[in-house]
């Protein structure tokens, strides 16, 4: 979302590109909360309060403290016409555009993790294996951890899952027997699958 300026030239000029705007396309802009005329004399009168600060020496610091209060008058009136402008168009980015404005950003999507690492060989029994590995030092923040076992000896083997952990050490039990696997660790978040970790290799 666009953020209000706090200098005051900055302040005077999107003002006036809303203005600009209520006049030019009324029928996109319809019935503001704040009249139109209203928003208009809020500006005349800060533009006439600056004149008396500028021509006004000897009375300097009353006419900034004037001029302050009708710019935060006339900031808080030209806010209130763009939070209606918002919700007029719902944040299209375009048409507030026509103010001088803009529409909500887009959020960053957040990265897949990184590579899983170390992974290591804890413990190993018959038809059991215990695998440990280290969270990724990159990449976006782990939601889960795939664990996936590939069948060394077989033609054109997929990896497939074995288990899921949301720790970094899994024990996975009622694994085939007799046979040699290898196995790796992903990680996972909303994003998708991060990049594999080394493999290690055993028969159960």
């Amino acid at each position: 979302m666009a953020k209000f300026p706090a200098k005051e030239n900055e302040v005077i000029a999107q003002g006036d590109k809303v203005i600009a705007g209520l006049q030019d396309y009324p029928d996109i802009f319809p019935d503001p909360t704040l009249p139109l005329e209203e928003l208009i004399k809020l500006r005349d009168e800060y533009l006439a309060a600056r004149k008396v600060e500028i021509s006004a020496q000897a009375a300097l610091e009353q006419a900034v403290d004037a001029k302050r209060a009708t710019l935060h008058a006339y900031a808080e009136g030209v806010k209130t016409e763009l939070r209606f402008a918002e919700n007029a168009v719902n944040f299209d980015d375009a048409k507030l555009k026509l103010l001088g404005w803009g529409g909500r950003k887009s959020k960053t999507p957040t990265q897949a993790p990184g590579q899983a690492r170390d992974l290591d060989i804890i413990r190993q029994g018959a038809g059991t294996i215990t695998l440990r590995w280290r969270a990724p030092s990159d990449g976006g923040a782990v939601s889960a951890y795939r664990v996936q076992r590939l069948d060394r000896f077989a033609v054109d083997a997929p990896w497939l899952d074995a288990g899921m952990s949301v720790e970094t050490e899994i024990a996975l039990t009622h694994q085939e027997r007799g046979k040699e696997f290898e196995f790796r660790v992903l990680g996972v978040n909303k994003v998708g699958d991060g990049v594999p970790s080394n493999t290690v290799a055993a028969t159960l």
